[in-house]
């Protein structure tokens, strides 16, 4: 028997393969199936199933170009209805693979028809669980993203929840390995853990949602408590997983087109597409197509695309590093982007040659702040998210997430000049160039952000624990 996981960072999540005498499963793969097309062809081993722990919101799953390719059969469970051939199994049905056994666990709660799948060897010992966005280490699934779609409240979810924790999970022995479909840096919980396997024995231990004495109406509450809105591209992604997609080959064809500067700057007028610069922010700010979008590759590209962009039917036109394209159009199909135009031939060097105008981000180090702060009353504002600001963050500064910023733009001043940071240097960038997209040019980045800002002797809010928060 062998147990795969296939972790991608962008997107904090997890794939598994499992393959047995010659038979293979695969569980929540992602978009691009050739990886495990060719890890089952390198095994000699065929590809039988794709189990779907659920209709995922947070990317596009590769169920339906994988079964295509391959024959396998789509398994969801109980409740789920798609627009495409597929198996629902029913709670506890079995499904061999090769000498080993998975079972359905139907454990609805963070979407109606979310299951659990548990995997059993010839001997018919439990081995682990392919939890999915039920149980995640550190934390559970949130209960609010399935609301309009299974007409009930986010409470109602999470009572759903406790009951299939407690009755299809949390009996099954400490030993079995927990093997979630997102780890930290995921939207799709709370307090998810850096880690990305656990056993089930350490998280009755450690996670909060499984404490043994822990009462359905504390489940509730301490489940839906502080929980922050979904990104917009959430019920769109869960769209096209539930109804399918164009494949991807198609998709990296249509978005790989080199276009010259004349051609680019037509598309974008005749198109409305958003131009979206995935260089490093600090060659962002150096030079850039006015009212272009900054999103780094080199961060997490796909979903902030999906949060900041929303539309997945948007027209998009890409700046890229040299040699990345075929990268960003993937990543972006992989969060259901798929109307790629084309990418800038020859960089921004190109649009320059060109004698096309360029913009630029005005930038600071955090010591010119600091001596800029003894002498003026400024206007600072933090973009992280609200957690990040309440566990430390200078006196003075207001918290503007970026996630929503949207919907704040009334807030920044108009005329006089105003400072922005986040962590590092990305967030603050991403919202500098939204920001001047709408026009707003009096804005000043803190280069390095926060992480600057603290080596420095501006005061700051008296530090808290993020997990106590």
């Amino acid at each position: 028997m062998t147990i795969e996981q296939i972790y991608t960072g962008c997107l904090s999540q997890g794939a598994y393969y499992v393959e047995s005498n010659g038979e293979a499963a695969i569980i929540d793969p992602l978009r691009e199936v050739a990886p495990y097309i060719e890890k089952a062809r390198k095994n000699k081993a065929i590809i039988k199933y794709i189990f779907e722990t659920h209709f995922h919101a947070d990317f596009v799953s590769g169920h339906v170009t994988l079964a295509k390719e391959t024959g396998a059969t789509i398994v969801y469970g109980p409740q789920a209805k798609t627009g495409f051939d597929s198996l629902i199994a029913k709670d506890q049905q079995e499904f061999k693979i090769g000498n080993v056994t998975l079972t359905v666990l139907h454990t609805p709660g963070h979407t109606m028809e979310s299951t659990t799948y548990l995997l059993r060897d010839e001997n018919k010992k439990d081995i682990a669980i392919f939890s999915g966005d039920t149980l995640f280490l550190g934390d559970v699934g949130r209960p609010d993203l399935a609301q309009k779609a299974a007409n009930m409240t986010q409470e109602d979810l999470a009572g759903i929840l406790y009951e299939s924790l407690r009755k299809k999970i949390m009996p099954l022995a400490d030993d079995v390995l927990v093997y979630p479909a997102h780890g930290a840096g995921s939207a799709c919980g709370k307090n998810l853990s850096k880690e990305t396997v656990g056993t089930l024995g350490e998280q009755k231990l450690t996670n909060y949602a499984l404490r043994a004495d822990m009462t359905k109406e504390e489940f509730i509450k301490e489940v839906t408590d502080g929980l922050l809105p979904p990104p917009q591209y959430f019920p769109l992604n869960v769209k096209m997983n539930k109804e399918g997609y164009e494949d991807i080959d198609a998709v990296l064809e249509s978005g790989t087109q080199p276009l010259s500067a004349e051609a680019f700057d037509v598309a974008a007028n005749e198109t409305g597409a958003i131009i979206i610069d995935v260089r490093h922010q600090n060659e962002f700010a150096e030079g850039h197509i006015p009212q272009s979008i900054f999103i780094g590759i080199d961060g997490s590209f796909a979903p902030w695309v999906g949060t900041m962009i929303g539309n997945v039917a948007q027209p998009i036109l890409l700046v890229t590093p040299p040699g990345r394209e075929e990268e960003t159009v993937t990543r972006l199909a992989r969060v259901g982007f798929d109307n790629t135009l084309g990418y800038l031939k020859g960089g921004i060097e190109s649009w320059e040659k060109s004698g096309k105008k360029l913009d630029h981000v005005d930038g600071m180090n955090a010591e010119e702040l600091k001596q800029l702060m003894e002498k003026d009353e400024i206007e600072i504002y933090d973009v992280r998210k609200p957690g990040e600001y309440l566990s430390e963050h200078i006196l003075s500064a207001h918290n503007t997430p970026l996630d929503f910023i949207n919907d704040h733009m009334s807030e920044f001043p108009s005329d006089l000049p105003f400072y922005i940071h986040c962590a590092g240097g990305y967030r603050s960038m991403i919202a500098a160039s939204i920001l001047k997209s709408r026009g707003i040019h009096n804005l000043i980045d803190i280069k390095g952000g926060f992480a600057k800002i603290k080596k420095t002797s501006i005061q700051m809010s008296d530090y808290v624990c993020p997990s106590t928060l």
